[in-house]
């Protein structure tokens, strides 16, 4: 599937209806999400939603949350935009890591993290009454999209609210991302989140 192709269609059947659906944004760090807001901020009532146990140490968890208020507030986009904390539940991502401490970044571990995070994120958007929820993982050269879009969709049919499918890294998201952070002096992380990230040296 072009996951592209598909949201440019969604995207314009909602201005041709003139509607303006709710989207609950999972995102990962503030500088993934500047281009995500300023393109669907177009289109959606957007609600960030920052929920990333996996996220290692506590020091830089803080960081990256107080970033991502920080760009919120600066940013102008045609509708607002609020923001949700989800919590820290770091034990959660290390019982959910339990025996995968070892493998290799991009493999099943962090698919299950992916999952772990698009979970929640679903329940939030259902119980919130959202019309859509989605994540800016994979505006990252390092994310599969393809596995990001199958989980959404199957979270979708488990929760009964709409996953909007995307490809963010697509049209220059991830080089537009770069461009945003400079603009807004963001703080860009070098890594992808925990502690197995860190050993692994891989920017997410």
């Amino acid at each position: 599937m072009n996951y592209q192709k598909e949201l440019d269609k969604l995207l314009a059947q909602l201005e041709k209806e003139e509607r303006v659906p709710s989207l609950l944004l999972h995102s990962c760090c503030a500088p993934c999400s500047s281009y995500v807001l300023e393109y669907l901020g177009q289109y959606f009532n957007i609600t960030v939603f920052y929920y990333n146990p996996n996220i290692f140490p506590e020091s830089e968890y803080t960081k990256r949350i107080l970033e991502q208020q920080t760009l919120i507030g600066q940013m102008r986009v045609k509708y607002p935009v609020s923001f949700i904390a989800g919590s820290y539940d770091k034990d959660r991502f290390y019982e959910m890591a339990k025996g995968l401490e070892h493998v290799k970044e991009g493999g099943e571990r962090c698919l299950k993290c992916y999952e772990l995070r698009l979970r929640e994120s679903a329940w939030i958007a259902k119980s919130g009454g959202f019309d859509y929820f989605t994540t800016t993982l994979s505006i990252s050269p390092m994310k599969n999209a393809a596995r990001l879009n199958e989980i959404g969709l199957r979270l979708q049919e488990e929760y009964g609210v709409n996953y909007l499918i995307s490809d963010f890294k697509k049209k220059n998201g991830y080089k537009r991302s770069i461009e945003l952070s400079k603009e807004y002096g963001l703080y860009r992380q070098d890594y992808c989140g925990c502690e197995f990230s860190v050993r692994g040296g891989k920017n997410g």
